[in-house]
């Protein structure tokens, strides 16, 4: 049950992430956000890439990383623009469709199948996530997601990380955490240094973006490590606790609006994750 902890380790660290770049890196735009917070956490994953046991990863490895490096840049750079332009406690609720979406995805690329208590505890985080925008009649939820633009956004992010989270899982078979880690997280910062070539970039301060990078790469080894000792929608699902943090960061720290319903909607969603991890 290691890939328990290390899965609540990484929502953790994901919302820590979050929290300090929708506070001091807001100011940016989306790719400048995205591409800052990278960059200071390459220190930290080349640090581990010595810890590696083997440097020659199997057949079909460079073949999943182009299959997975542009539609991890477009989710990155979406998933940026939604925090950026709306609440945190409106908008990383939504990431928590992944893993209803990723029973999909696992089931395709993987040949992953959840068992009926995990596909209860799924569905609970998806519930959760409904109910978080419910005013009125049933189908609230459904209409505040087009018209908050950071909500809807989310959810596009959540579709394509149920296809990130798939496919890296299967590369990460083919190699080793601390060596697919430092490698990808570089050419992910570099794909999204490519679009914006002309524009001028001013660094944050040097120990802010560093902070940013520490939790970043906190959460990228927690999540690699833990989603190769479990079923990928079940880890996934466990990590979306990081709505939870972001909520109470939201509105503890940042004084978000509807904090108390939001919180007790995101509790559900920790329902959830409590059945996958008990009964899963």
């Amino acid at each position: 049950m290691i890939w328990f902890p290390l899965a609540l380790l990484s929502a953790f660290s994901w919302a820590t992430a979050d929290y300090f770049t929708k506070r001091w890196f807001s100011h940016y735009g989306a790719w400048e956000m995205a591409f800052w917070r990278h960059l200071f956490c390459l220190p930290f994953l080349w640090s581990l890439f010595p810890l590696s046991p083997s440097l020659s990863p199997r057949a079909g490895f460079w073949t999943g990383i182009g299959k997975l490096l542009p539609v991890e840049v477009l989710a990155t750079v979406l998933y940026m623009a939604a925090i950026r332009s709306s609440p945190l406690s409106l908008t990383l609720p939504f990431l928590s469709f992944t893993p209803l979406f990723l029973v999909l995805t696992g089931a395709f690329i993987l040949g992953e199948f959840p068992n009926e208590a995990g596909l209860l505890g799924i569905l609970l985080v998806v519930l959760g996530s409904y109910l978080l925008n419910l005013k009125g009649g049933v189908l609230s939820p459904l209409k505040a997601v087009f018209r908050e633009r950071g909500s809807w956004l989310m959810l596009i992010v959540s579709g394509l990380y149920a296809w990130t989270s798939a496919v890296g899982k299967y590369v990460l078979l083919l190699s080793h955490p601390f060596f697919f880690g430092p490698l990808y997280v570089s050419l992910l910062t570099l794909g999204l240094l490519i679009p914006v070539p002309k524009r001028v970039f001013k660094p944050p301060p040097f120990g802010r973006g560093l902070l940013v990078g520490m939790f970043m790469a906190l959460m990228f080894v927690s999540h690699w490590i833990s989603i190769t000792m479990v079923e990928a929608a079940y880890m996934i699902s466990v990590k979306r606790t990081a709505p939870l943090f972001g909520v109470l960061y939201g509105g503890i720290l940042l004084g978000e609006d509807e904090f108390r319903k939001r919180f007790l909607a995101t509790a559900l969603m920790v329902s959830g994750v409590v059945v996958i991890g008990v009964l899963g």
